[in-house]
């Protein structure tokens, strides 16, 4: 089995190189003119003498293209430079970019996606509560209001606006009680 740099790899990337090509055109020019007579006996020296110069004279191979340019912060690998030539100056470290915001809670995000479907009170204050959360990020008491204080004080609330209408008169205000919550966990929060 074959490398993939073997000696069949290299031969094949020379019989397709110019160097090649144009010494068989002039190999081909020596069998013409062995086949109109004019190279005598000495056709076979003239076919290869034409193929060496045809060869000698192609040019050579391309150089490879450019690298394109990596992200940034990364260097690109070093290239090997032709003798005599001195390497470019190296260019100055760019500025490393601000890290990224944390990522959302999942949580919080699906508790706000549920609660703007809610018919809450503007007066309780909810909205603000969230965007409290959102700014403090993750932490124990975030998570605490998030996954269980917030959403049994809002399920609290719908209950007893449920059975408002059978409540008494001296029963409290389910908006006011769920204001006074949300104020409660907002201070927890700061």
């Amino acid at each position: 089995m074959a490398t993939s740099d073997g000696v069949g790899s290299r031969l094949l990337r020379y019989l397709e190189s110019p160097k090649n090509l144009v010494g068989c055109a002039g190999g081909a020019a020596g069998l013409v003119l062995h086949l109109t007579d004019v190279t005598k006996g000495w056709w076979l020296v003239v076919v290869a003498g034409l193929y060496g110069a045809g060869a000698l004279l192609a040019p050579g191979p391309k150089p490879p293209p450019p690298l394109p340019p990596g992200p940034p912060g990364v260097s690109a690998p070093p290239v090997a430079e032709p003798l005599g030539v001195a390497p470019p100056a190296p260019k100055p470290e760019p500025v490393p970019a601000p890290e990224p915001a944390p990522a959302p809670d999942p949580e919080l995000v699906a508790l706000a996606a549920y609660l703007d479907t809610v018919p809450l009170p503007p007066s309780a204050g909810v909205d603000g509560l969230l965007a409290a959360l959102r700014a403090a990020g993750p932490g124990p008491v975030a998570e605490r209001i998030v996954r269980h204080r917030l959403p049994v004080a809002v399920a609290g609330y719908l209950r007893a606006r449920t059975w408002q209408p059978w409540a008494g008169p001296d029963d409290p205000d389910p908006a006011v009680q769920l204001g006074r919550e949300v104020d409660r966990l907002a201070g927890e929060l700061a």
